[in-house]
């Protein structure tokens, strides 16, 4: 995701990034871009939190013309000892090699920054 799905970080996400992400994919994390599995592994594992707890409040999923598949992800996360906030995540699964794997993503928290 970084596909949201383990409820730790950085362990559970570094693998599950090493096993999804390739040397073409490309992050877009809060507005800063990363390209290539060593750079995403590298973002992903500076994150600050020791700690992460989400829950999905709604996602939808389409198949793209050529045969990946289009995932927005909407909901909210608690990062240690943080308040709640909204997060949206949109990726890109492509099947290369009989393998899944995440050709694009992103993510943003959802605030406002009203100016």
């Amino acid at each position: 995701m970084p596909l949201l799905i383990p409820q730790q970080y950085p362990p559970a996400l570094m693998s599950f990034a090493v096993w999804i992400v390739i040397d073409a994919s490309c992050l877009t994390w809060e507005g800063q871009q990363f390209q290539g599995k060593a750079a995403i592994v590298e973002k992903l594992s500076s994150l600050p939190f020791q700690k992460i707890q989400h829950s999905i409040t709604a996602q939808d999923h389409q198949p793209t013309p050529d045969s990946c598949i289009l995932s927005m992800v909407v909901g909210q996360l608690k990062a240690d000892e943080d308040p709640i906030m909204g997060f949206h995540q949109i990726f890109l699964l492509k099947n290369i090699n009989d393998a899944w794997v995440c050709t694009n993503d992103m993510f943003r928290l959802a605030l406002h920054n009203f100016g």
